[in-house]
């Protein structure tokens, strides 16, 4: 039986990303964390908001999207996988780390969009190399769908 390891977030940064090239790579790797919230309701009857921390890690041109663009405050839809990793600390201690290795960022809430000379920018950017909206970024002011080509949508605006 095959399993399934999705985890998809929308949040917001709890900090600047922190991004590290390294010798070979195609844009590094970038670190942040998002926060999420929800509520719930106390024994007293009263509403109780709960806020969740996320480590996010991405690689490669994602990784220099997500550090070009992204602040303290940003608003983000992340799509991806949990991993859990096990390292040790200064005094020889096994350490764990569970983060979301993301696959698929839209940045949200207005910021300046990317922009570029390929007229398929303007939003969020996708990882996965085998998916065909590679390098085209999805529009969130449009419902965070892919764009394939703008002037396919020009007449789509309402108005």
């Amino acid at each position: 039986m095959s399993s399934v390891n999705k985890v998809i977030l929308v949040g917001n940064l709890g900090r600047d990303p922190e991004h590290r090239v390294f010798p070979n790579s195609d844009g590094g790797v970038t670190n942040f964390s998002i926060a999420t919230s929800y509520r719930t309701r106390g024994q007293d009857g009263n509403w109780n908001e709960e806020t969740e921390w996320h480590n996010i890690v991405t690689f490669n041109r994602t990784a220099e999207v997500a550090n070009q663009y992204l602040k303290k405050g940003s608003k983000v839809y992340v799509e991806g996988r949990i991993r859990t990793r096990k390292w040790q600390d200064k005094m020889g201690q096994d350490r764990y780390t569970t983060e979301v290795l993301a696959e698929k960022l839209v940045l949200l809430g207005g910021d300046k969009a990317p922009q570029s000379s390929n007229a398929n920018t303007s939003g969020g950017w996708d990882n996965n190399p085998s998916n065909p909206t590679n390098n085209a970024y999805l529009n969130a002011k449009n419902g965070t769908r892919p764009v394939n080509n703008v002037s396919d949508m020009e007449d789509d605006y309402p108005f």
